[in-house]
């Protein structure tokens, strides 16, 4: 048993940059052909395709918004037809905290941007590869959560962590649904992971020292420290494994 994922085909959702790049970067580094999906900055995708081939993987750009089920369709079957046969593994790495927001001026619109982008992206493609990994008898899914779902993440996060929370109960209701098809469905929690646009974007410089300060491993996470566990998910490795959570936060918060 390895880690080794030649001949399989593999769907990242958001993998232009930051974790979901990792990710694919690290499944087509050892052997799976990989569809890189964007939904903007298609750019940043083209540079995940170029540095996966330029280390001799397989991969192909696809865009899409996994917000839209009809574009969700239009993805997967794009990826099945360039690779010639349906998705071995998926991982629903898109999502998206839109803005820090308090409750009391929380908008009916905000909440929907928020829990599609997070919540429904994952369902409708789960939904739209289930088939073809049923008829396979195998396949292996990786959902995205969060140490928000746990926490109820920080100030203006409870609508993100609501959404990630529920992408941890899906997974969960998902794993029990599809277990007799051969099929796994487990879940990353990444903690702080730097090396991204959503800190970058929505963390101060202080609150960054304040929560490395208080991550036992004393440093942040990278990118790669998510797409090793996701790797491990997908592989023979984790064949017993399902409707379980893999915490990466460095020890902030254990279970």
């Amino acid at each position: 048993m390895n880690t080794q994922l030649q001949g399989k085909i593999a769907l990242v959702t958001g993998s232009n940059t930051g974790i979901g790049r990792a990710i694919a970067m690290l499944l087509a580094a050892n052997g799976a052909k990989v569809a890189v999906s964007y939904m903007n900055n298609k750019w940043q995708g083209e540079e995940t395709v170029a540095s996966i081939r330029a280390a001799g993987g397989h991969a192909e750009l696809f865009q899409a918004d996994v917000t839209d089920v009809a574009q969700i369709d239009r993805l997967v079957g794009g990826v099945e037809s360039t690779f010639g046969g349906t998705i071995d593994i998926l991982v629903n790495n898109a999502g998206h905290m839109i803005k820090r927001c308090p409750n009391v001026e929380m908008t009916e619109e905000l909440y929907e941007q928020v829990m599609d982008v997070n919540f429904k992206s994952t369902v409708f493609v789960c939904k739209r590869v289930l088939p073809g990994m049923k008829a396979k008898g195998a396949g292996r899914i990786v959902n995205m959560s969060s140490v928000a779902a746990h926490n109820g993440g920080g100030p203006g996060a409870s609508i993100y962590a609501a959404s990630k929370a529920a992408v941890s109960s899906y997974s969960k209701g998902l794993a029990k649904e599809v277990a007799g098809d051969g099929i796994t469905v487990n879940l990353v929690s990444p903690g702080f992971i730097g090396q991204t646009a959503f800190h970058a974007t929505f963390t101060t410089d202080d609150a960054r020292k304040a929560a490395v300060g208080g991550i036992p491993l004393k440093r942040e996470g990278t990118p790669g420290d998510v797409a090793g566990a996701v790797l491990y998910l997908v592989s023979d490795l984790a064949s017993y494994l399902t409707g379980e959570t893999i915490e990466i936060n460095g020890g902030m918060f254990m279970r």
